[in-house]
């Protein structure tokens, strides 16, 4: 067996949400400012700067997924803090995506809400 945590059902979201509450409260995040949401959106550019650098610099796959699922922790971790259900936001905002037309700019597909720019 590996150094990797045992858990009942790795895919499980509630699970994943279980373990970064425990995460904050083995270290006292709510008493001590690590929920405070100015300095978690600071941490997110931070960690989305890594995930950069790990792409242009060429680092593993491995280290882009370690990058990646930092980012993921962080923003699992501001639902905790702000009171939101992140599972409930995603799918709502899945629906929302999957209804949106795309469009190619500058030779990469984009969807988005177009608006009218003129």
């Amino acid at each position: 067996m590996d150094n990797k945590q045992s858990h009942c059902n790795e895919d499980s979201y509630d699970e994943m949400l279980a373990a970064i509450q425990a995460f904050h409260d083995k270290h006292d995040f709510k008493g001590t400012g690590g929920e405070d949401l100015p300095y978690r959106v600071a941490l997110m550019a931070e960690e989305l700067g890594e995930i950069s650098s790990a792409i242009t610099k060429g680092k593993s796959t491995e280290s882009l997924a370690e990058e990646c699922a930092d980012l993921m922790i962080l923003v699992m971790g501001t639902a905790i803090a702000a009171d939101f259900d992140l599972k409930t936001a995603l799918w709502k905002k899945m629906d929302k995506l999957m209804k949106r037309e795309s469009k190619m700019i500058n030779g990469k597909i984009r969807v988005s809400e177009f608006r009218d720019m003129s």
